[in-house]
């Protein structure tokens, strides 16, 4: 996986963090004690619930505090001549269908605001490439050739 991030990635990540350890974890804590103080712990569905989520909390804060770590702010160059980190990619595939994404680190993608990850099949394909390449993907759905009409460092239309 690699371990490059925008800057916003990298601060939702960590405000992420921040929320569960600040906020979810002491109320899950308190919701424990509370529900432990009425006794029978085997029956009480609060106490069960709260265990639970609390494991699965701190199974998050794990995982991003281990992520943190490691993830590395990787800026797009200003006027990008080719596809990389952080870049917007325009390409026209086969039907004439014009599709931009902008490549992202594995923790920070979402197709539905058009960011993918570099470590994706399409992102693995678009990376070097440069205006007017024909870049072939493969797909589990079989491969798709698109021709890269722009790549810059900002979303088009802002």
């Amino acid at each position: 996986m690699t371990n490059m991030i925008s800057a916003e990635g990298r601060k939702k990540l960590q405000e992420r963090y921040d929320y569960l350890w600040e906020n979810e974890r002491p109320r899950m804590v308190k919701n424990m004690a509370d529900a432990a103080a009425e006794g029978d712990r085997s029956e009480n569905a609060e106490y069960i619930y709260s265990k639970k989520r609390l494991r699965e909390i701190d199974r998050e804060l794990k995982h991003l505090g281990d992520r943190l770590k490691v993830v590395k702010v990787v800026y797009p160059p200003l006027n990008p001549t080719s596809v990389s980190f952080g870049c917007w990619v325009t390409y026209e595939d086969e039907n004439g269908d014009e599709r931009c994404y902008q490549l992202v680190g594995p923790d920070e993608f979402d197709v539905s605001l058009g960011r993918i990850s570099v470590d994706s099949p399409v992102g693995k394909a678009l990376l070097g490439k440069k205006v007017d390449d024909e870049v072939t993907v493969k797909r589990p759905a079989g491969d798709l050739s698109v021709v890269i009409t722009a790549v810059t460092s900002s979303k088009p239309g802002k």
